[in-house]
């Protein structure tokens, strides 16, 4: 299992993205799932999640190219003109490795399993963020929903939608998207250390920050310590229910 998390706000794009992999609980080992597209031109960013032969074949396609049935040129992320066109490129990759890869796997009794987060822009585009399905097909972040998330979700949900909003200060968003990393990271497992972080200011086509955060953290073990007491301090504040039978 893994979890990543994007937020799309006023100021720009936050990516982040946990490192732990397992086959099994006597197999666990540490990938890199948030990967970097940069150009003169451009700024693209995808974080994986699911089988990670898959999200490196796809990932390895649109590195080195894939031909375009329809045209005949080797596509590349380097050649797409906007985000969305990012993002389509992206979609026929997944579904270019479940042609190849996908019948040997159902043989094998393995789900084509992938899920990937698409984010940037282009010089003259707009900044968006896109979440791929197994099926290559997309749908995208709004001023309404400005985050999507991959792998196990569901713990650090509550938390993006009760503090994240559209006019969230960038670091702020990188804040909650941390938190929202620590609550995954306590109840799952399948979800730990190292952690990696892009923060991308709108129009600046080159990563304010990139960064690795690793057990030695101070600033993400303080983070952790206050959140677990600041929901102490919360709950104890409440009444008490005054409930009788």
């Amino acid at each position: 299992m893994t979890y990543c998390v994007g937020l799309l706000v006023k100021e720009g794009l936050v990516l982040i993205s946990d490192t732990r992999t397992n086959a099994g609980i006597d197999n666990i080992a540490c990938f890199r799932k948030l990967h970097l597209f940069e150009g003169p031109d451009r700024m693209l960013a995808i974080s994986t999640s699911g089988n990670l032969s898959i999200s490196q074949a796809v990932l390895g396609l649109l590195s080195e190219g894939f031909s375009n049935p329809e045209t005949g040129e080797t596509e590349t992320l380097a050649k797409a003109t906007s985000m969305f066109h990012a993002a389509q490129m992206v979609g026929q990759a997944v579904r270019e490795v479940y042609r190849v890869d996908g019948p040997s796997l159902e043989q094998h009794n393995s789900n084509f399993d992938i899920a990937l987060l698409l984010g940037g822009q282009i010089k003259g585009r707009r900044l968006r963020l896109f979440m791929i399905y197994a099926a290559g097909n997309f749908i995208e972040a709004t001023a309404d929903t400005p985050y999507l998330q991959i792998g196990e979700h569901k713990y650090g949900k509550p938390v993006l939608d009760r503090a994240v909003t559209y006019d969230s200060e960038l670091y702020d968003a990188l804040k909650i998207g941390l938190i929202s990393m620590d609550s995954t990271m306590r109840s799952n497992l399948g979800v730990g250390l190292p952690i990696d972080v892009m923060v991308l200011r709108r129009d600046t086509l080159k990563p304010e920050l990139n960064y690795r955060i690793d057990a030695e953290d101070h600033y993400f073990s303080d983070l952790r310590h206050r959140w677990s007491e600041a929901l102490r301090e919360a709950h104890l504040a409440i009444p008490k229910p005054p409930y009788k039978n």
